[in-house]
């Protein structure tokens, strides 16, 4: 079974002086939300950019997929909590997102911290936002059970 999920863009302008709105089509979340490039270059609070929305997805996805492995496994979490801070810089082959790391802080009784890393370690290979950011330099994982 195959989901598409919508999102669309609009901008206007050059890159430096421009401005552009993001809209969550699929689920109306959020319609028209700004952004432009001097947020991304100096981060702007209150201004969205692509590396925030990609890091949602990416932190989102993580979360359900960890959920996932750990009920193969015999596990329910009491909550998993995980954040993506996602790098865009200018590197000598042109403006990229340079490295996403991934910190997760999760609750899940009777599970021990050699298989929670474990887990967590497969959860950051195989969710699928992971395998399409799979051009990314640099993915990494910092895991705490609680």
């Amino acid at each position: 079974m195959a989901n598409i999920s919508t999102a669309s863009a609009h901008w206007e302008d050059t890159l430096e002086d421009g401005f552009g709105t993001i809209s969550a089509e699929s689920s109306q979340l959020f319609t028209e939300a700004p952004y432009n490039f001097k947020a991304r270059a100096e981060h702007t609070v209150s201004i969205t950019t692509p590396e925030e929305l990609l890091g949602a997805a990416h932190a989102a996805c993580f979360s359900m997929a960890f959920s996932m492995i750990l009920g193969e496994k015999g596990y329910t979490a009491k909550n998993i909590d995980t954040t993506a801070d996602v790098t865009f810089a200018v590197t000598a082959d042109g403006p990229a997102i340079t490295e996403i790391h991934l910190k997760n802080h999760s609750e899940i009784e009777g599970i021990s911290e050699a298989e929670f890393q474990e887990v967590a370690l497969t959860v950051k290979a195989n969710c699928p936002v992971s395998k399409a950011l799979a051009g990314v330099r640099k993915i990494t994982l910092e895991a705490s059970l609680n």
